[in-house]
């Protein structure tokens, strides 16, 4: 390499740097600001996503076009050919395969639900997308690929037998996430007992979170055939009740209006109650104390009851105070006769 052609492979390799940078901060901004007015949020990740290979790929095509002046054996040329274009078949695949399983994890704006439930689906993207990167890159470089895939096939045989188990937690964590009726955030409760928040679902188990600290496994097979209630499917509210109990002499007209009261501050001061939901209260029997009712409340997800519920039967525990409306105690009346006292009764003979 001469003095001039270092120079030239200079100013080529600079100058691609340059406009790669220029192209990253005059363009990627205006970009980020038409995605902005668009309501999909796939748009996002995509610029997200591309804006980081421009200057690499501005700089390798300087380089490509520097080296080009550069005097010497065809065969540092094709090797120079072969590597910038693995480089962007293997660029190309990595986008393509963080756009792909990077949709997956996009929340939809009104249900606030992740549009592919887990990981799985993002995981076994990826697979594919390098799979096929990978043979793209093998037959660039002149490798036959007809060969591989024979291999491949009658490998995949033996591996299936030898992968009974975790062929089945795939199949059926695949099967869980296409039928979209088990998210990631939903709360659910299996026949078994245990209950919790659905935390992913990847190719061996269903991770389901119980409080703040503690998770338990489910292997996708067994998940498949367990009866699992989903309390946020298919909407996210969640409609419970609070039992109460009032005194037998209670005005019951007055206690339903001061409940009903009650459940509409509620609405207007609570974030996690639905507002537009007509409260509903329900006499359910003439108790051994009280006269048992049920009010009804709508909040926006399961876990919002526990602060609705707790707000709830402070405030109602007050108003029925200032109201005179009593909340007995449960009472019972126990008469015990002794063999003492009966025969006292007995008249002398």
């Amino acid at each position: 390499m001469t003095f001039d052609e270092f120079i030239q492979f200079a100013i080529f390799t600079v100058s691609g740097f340059v406009i790669g940078i220029l192209i990253q901060k005059l363009l990627t901004p205006q970009l980020h600001r038409f995605a902005q007015k668009s309501k999909w949020a796939g748009d996002d990740l995509i610029i997200l996503v591309i804006s980081k290979w421009i200057i690499p790929w501005f700089t390798v095509l300087g380089i490509y076009l520097g080296w080009k002046r550069v005097e010497m054996d065809e065969k540092y040329h094709r090797w120079l050919e072969n590597g910038i274009t693995i480089f962007y078949i293997l660029s190309a695949t990595i986008i393509l395969s963080k756009i792909l399983s990077g949709l997956t994890a996009i929340r939809d704006a009104r249900s606030g639900k992740i549009s592919s439930s887990s990981s799985i689906i993002g995981n076994i993207i990826k697979v594919i997308v390098y799979c096929l990167g990978l043979l793209m890159i093998l037959q660039s470089v002149g490798i036959k690929i007809t060969p591989i895939l024979t291999a491949l096939g009658v490998g995949g045989l033996a591996v299936a037998l030898a992968l009974q188990d975790t062929l089945s937690n795939l199949f059926a964590g695949i099967q869980i996430v296409s039928t979209k009726k088990i998210n990631t955030g939903d709360y659910i409760k299996l026949d078994s007992g245990q209950e919790g928040f659905v935390e992913d679902v990847n190719w061996r188990y269903t991770s389901v979170r119980v409080g703040a600290n503690s998770i338990f496994i489910v292997p996708n097979s067994k998940m498949a055939s367990l009866i699992v209630t989903n309390f946020d499917y298919p909407n996210r509210e969640f409609v419970f009740d609070i039992p109460v109990g009032v005194d037998y002499n209670s005005n019951l007209d007055h206690v339903e209006r001061v409940t009903i009261e009650v459940i509409k501050e509620l609405q207007e001061t609570m974030e996690e109650c639905v507002p537009d939901f007509d409260p509903l209260i329900r006499f359910q029997q003439f108790g051994a104390s009280s006269i048992d009712l049920k009010a009804f409340i709508r909040v926006r997800d399961f876990s919002s009851q526990f602060i609705v519920k707790h707000e709830f039967i402070k405030r109602l525990k007050k108003r029925y105070e200032e109201e005179g409306i009593n909340i007995p105690y449960p009472v019972q009346t126990v008469f015990i006769n002794t063999p003492a006292e009966e025969n006292k009764k007995q008249p002398d003979q």
